[in-house]
């Protein structure tokens, strides 16, 4: 653990440092052999999660960005579902660490869909005001560095992404994709998103401008399939529907429905992984790891 209030350490600030991403940038920052000084915003300091933070060091600040709060620090679309105030809320962000002098910025955007799919996919609002709010933070003036992250773990084990039972205790994937659609994986849970970021912080030059996508493997689902079949000792399997059916089931969740059909169609945001970050858990780790006795009940 490197951990320290050393002022000669290198401070980092994670924002909603108690959230998949920020807690993994902690996680990974307490894992390095380097030493820093880590600050961890959150909007709730009282959280177990922010508690087991502060009781290995890590410097623990109520903060909250929401465009009545200025002064805060963090943004989180699916609370709202307002792409306008994300944007302003990632703006305020950018010029509050500006202002505060910050010598870099990580953010964790996404591409633009209007223009990897040529203006087909205008409407994935919450990926647009991502990709907005990058190129304000691009523009700003301060070394900025966008690392984004592949497809969390986590969301497999909720509908509408679980496995579905049908007669003859065969799980069914009922996504609108192909069986070759690739997927990058990663455990955003572990510390494996925040050690993209630690690479970045720990490169001789702070990589201005560039970009990284945080993933531990990119995977075809008919292999996700085969792997948590293997896992799980159950027969799983992919049936193709259509985004219209699947949009039944991305209600509840107030996600955009085009955005499964734009991975087919345009690939999913994936990039080599840096040398050194590692060792990462792949997709046949996770279903190991995971309890999947409610799930595949």
């Amino acid at each position: 653990m490197a951990i320290t209030q050393d002022s000669s350490a290198p401070l980092v600030v994670v924002v909603g440092a108690t959230g998949n991403q920020g807690g993994s940038v902690v996680k990974a920052l307490v894992g390095s052999d380097k030493a820093y000084r880590v600050r961890a915003l959150t909007r709730d300091p009282s959280k177990p999660a922010a508690q087991a933070m502060a009781a290995l060091g890590v410097e623990v600040v109520q903060a909250n960005l929401v465009v009545e709060n200025r002064t805060g620090l963090v943004t989180n679309f699916f609370e709202h579902l307002d792409a306008a105030r994300e944007l302003a809320e990632g703006k305020l962000f950018i010029d509050a660490a500006k202002a505060a002098g910050a010598r870099g910025i990580v953010w964790s955007g996404y591409a633009s869909p209007t223009k990897v799919s040529n203006g087909k996919y205008p409407n994935i609002v919450h990926w647009e005001s991502k990709a907005a709010v990058t190129q304000y933070g691009r523009e700003s003036g301060v070394p900025f560095v966008d690392v984004q992250c592949g497809s969390y773990g986590s969301n497999f084990v909720q509908p509408p992404f679980a496995p579905v039972k049908e007669e003859g205790n065969v799980y069914v994937l009922k996504w609108p994709v192909g069986k070759e659609t690739p997927v990058a994986f990663i455990d955003v849970g572990s510390s494996d998103y925040g050690l993209f970021v630690r690479h970045v912080l720990e490169m001789e030059r702070f990589p201005d401008g560039e970009e990284f996508v945080a993933n531990a493997e990119v995977i075809t689902v008919t292999e996700m399939a085969e792997q948590w079949s293997k896992g799980t000792g159950k027969s799983i399997t992919l049936k193709p529907i259509s985004v219209e059916a699947f949009k039944q089931g991305l209600e509840p969740l107030k996600l955009p429905p085009l955005l499964m059909a734009l991975f087919p169609e345009f690939g999913l945001p994936s990039g080599p992984i840096p040398p050194g970050v590692g060792p990462l858990r792949k997709w046949a780790d996770f279903v190991k790891d995971e309890d999947w006795s409610k799930i595949l009940a």
